[in-house]
């Protein structure tokens, strides 16, 4: 068998430059067929061995009967079934011979290429660190960050969270927003609880939603691929930004997070080809401006003051102003304060800043020292005026 550079130096002789199969034959010491066959071929000769029959083809009608009934049985499954029948082969041959032949009784899923229009989409999703959060007074806690991504410029952005309730999430995707800076005109979520449970919009995220106002669009149950945009960016999280980092508190990693989205922004975006940075100056020129204020994202509720001036939230105890005992306060919990105000005055009972460590329990100094003036108070008890009677009026009633 000749090589495929004596193929190509035969043909080259005899179609270009004229020479004769003979002087060929001379020339070379080819058999002249040989000559022959390789002038005649078009394709490169190539080495091909004999093929010789597999321990595996007297059992693949029997596969493929089993494929037939269930297309997703386990090459493992499928290999004990034949070794009953005497299949004495190994596992290799097996699992190249399934690559091949299930795909035929295998309903295959396609995917068309969606193309984004500037503005038109964003879309959000939660992604967990694998390591807990530093939260001060020696205490972790397991966290979330809210990640989105712009449709068209793949600009993304994220917000650390330490709850997926709806306050924590919709206050996440307002900064988020708000790094962006620009309303998309739909925001697309899968079925979080706080969002969309059931494929229905909460009343909480469709009143953020309304504010603003931005669409929505909920994505199908069991459909991962709608959610791809930010599949690249976890991915990119998990393995670029959280090896060799450690931080010291949430606002370190929330600071550390906002400069790695920053970097990855004017990066090159390998499935747009395209730097993001760039691709967002002009998609913002297409989006509608942010409002004055985002809306608000705050947790709000009436309670009463107790006797013990505390108030219980998220496992910590703040104190109150215990001036206020017994009357109704209104609190507001932000991811960084908590404020409560007496209802129907409005005068301050309480003002802290939100610790998400737990068990722990906060006293305003200010609140400490007017329990303890209460306290005095209360051990004086109250002013109590003693006559004073003169002597000779006992004398008068008790005789000599």
């Amino acid at each position: 068998m000749i090589g495929v550079e004596q193929w190509a130096e035969i043909r080259r002789m005899h179609l270009i430059d004229g020479v004769s199969i003979r002087e060929i034959h001379r020339r070379t010491g080819l058999h002249r067929e040989t000559i022959r066959r390789a002038l005649a071929s078009e394709r490169p000769p190539a080495y091909r061995r004999a093929e010789k029959p597999s321990k595996l083809d007297p059992f693949k009608e029997e596969i493929e009967r089993l494929l037939r009934t269930d297309h997703r049985l386990p090459g493992t499954r499928v290999r004990e079934l034949i070794s009953e029948l005497g299949y004495e082969g190994g596992r290799t041959i097996l699992d190249e011979h399934l690559r091949e032949v299930r795909p035929r009784f295998t309903p295959r899923r396609t995917y068309q290429r969606t193309v984004y229009r500037p503005g038109e989409i964003c879309q959000f999703d939660l992604w967990e660190p694998r390591a807990e959060i530093p939260v001060g007074h020696g205490q972790t806690r397991r966290a979330w960050v809210v990640t989105c991504a712009l449709g068209f410029s793949r600009a993304g952005a994220g917000a650390l969270i330490f709850a997926k309730q709806a306050p924590d999430i919709l206050w996440g995707m307002s900064r988020c927003l708000t790094r962006l800076g620009a309303l998309p005109e739909t925001v697309v979520w899968d079925r979080e609880a706080a969002i969309a449970p059931r494929g229905r919009p909460t009343d909480a995220f469709a009143a953020f939603c309304g504010a603003l106002p931005v669409g929505w669009s909920i994505c199908e149950a069991a459909d991962p691929e709608s959610k791809g945009l930010l599949e690249r960016s976890h991915r990119f999280l998990r393995s670029n930004f959280e090896p060799g980092r450690s931080f010291a508190s949430p606002e370190h990693f929330q600071t550390e997070l906002d400069s790695w989205f920053e970097k990855a922004n004017r990066r090159l975006h390998r499935g747009i080809r395209a730097v993001p940075a760039e691709r967002l100056a002009e998609e913002k020129g297409r989006m509608r401006p942010l409002p004055e204020r985002m809306p608000e994202t705050d947790r709000r509720f009436v309670t009463r003051v107790p006797q013990q001036p505390y108030l219980r939230l998220d496992t910590n105890d703040y104190s109150l102003d215990p001036r206020a005992a017994g009357r109704r306060v209104e609190v507001r919990a932000s991811q960084r304060e908590i404020v409560a105000v007496e209802l129907g005055t409005g005068a301050p009972v309480a003002s802290h800043r939100r610790s998400f460590a737990k068990g722990l329990t906060f006293t305003d100094p200010a609140h400490q020292r007017l329990l303890e003036q209460l306290r005095g108070s209360r051990r004086a008890g109250p002013a109590v005026e003693v006559e004073l009677r003169p002597l000779a009026r006992y004398d008068e009633l008790i005789p000599a």
